[in-house]
């Protein structure tokens, strides 16, 4: 959530004429959170920031968990401290939203000025893998303009054998559910002329919900489609594509 005065230099560029993409780039800001506020009169950014402010209020009964596991753990992500909040309390869920309480974590961090340690990793070469061995999956999403000048946000899927780099990629203009999920894979092996013994995923919640004392649990969809068609996973933590042994598949 911005402040009044980011709100206002969005305003006064406005004016000036300028557009939304140059708005953003001057004022560092993502274009979807200038077009948020484009238009937005005083009065309704005005209610928006109380209700903001008044989601904030419910966070700061955590505070003091928050800086604690932040000063032991520098290195946990908002993420994980917002499970950790779930679970120490016995809740499903928390009122207030997860990108809620990303910002009020990164600002917890700001005041009291815990940062994420930088850590440097060994490399070394990777041993080719014979073909049909392995394949790696990796999703992403990327906005993309419209014939109207909009943006639109879209979803892919892309699937990579290790040994030939040969590449299917699926797009979408919906988020991938579990059922679209198995599609993209049926739609992969149609296209690459089969099927590979093992296939290396990041953790997402459309393939696992979660992990018992190191044993994977898969969702009920992608467990059957598991069972009928019998190939190895092997899973690398989310959103860290060096765990793979490779570069990111998007765009090679």
């Amino acid at each position: 959530m911005i402040d009044w005065m980011i709100y206002t230099k969005i305003q006064e560029a406005k004016r000036k004429g300028l557009n939304k993409t140059q708005t953003a780039r001057w004022l560092n800001l993502n274009r979807e959170t200038v077009r948020t506020y484009w238009d937005m009169p005083p009065d309704k950014f005005a209610q928006r920031l109380e209700a903001s402010q008044h989601r904030e209020s419910k966070v700061d009964k955590y505070k003091d968990f928050i800086v604690s596991c932040l000063t032991d753990y520098p290195d946990m992500s908002a993420a994980q401290i917002y499970d950790w909040i779930k679970e120490r309390n016995g809740l499903e869920t928390l009122d207030f939203q997860k990108r809620a309480f990303r910002d009020y974590v990164k600002r917890i961090r700001e005041e009291y000025d815990i940062k994420k340690p930088v850590h440097s990793r060994q490399y070394e070469a990777v041993e080719e893998l014979p073909p049909g061995q392995q394949a790696q999956v990796d999703m992403g999403e990327i906005y993309v303009a419209t014939t109207t000048g909009r943006n639109k946000k879209i979803y892919c899927f892309a699937m990579v054998l290790a040994h030939s780099r040969y590449k299917f990629v699926l797009w979408q203009e919906h988020p991938f559910t579990t059922e679209t999920f198995v599609i993209a894979h049926v739609k992969a092996f149609t296209f690459l002329g089969g099927r590979p013994k093992e296939i290396v995923y990041d953790q997402d919640k459309i393939l696992a919900v979660s992990e018992n004392h190191g044993d994977i649990i898969y969702t009920d969809g992608f467990q059957s489609y598991l069972s009928e068609v019998n190939f190895e996973v092997r899973l690398c933590r989310g959103y860290d594509p060096e765990s793979k042994g490779y570069d990111k598949l998007f765009f090679m």
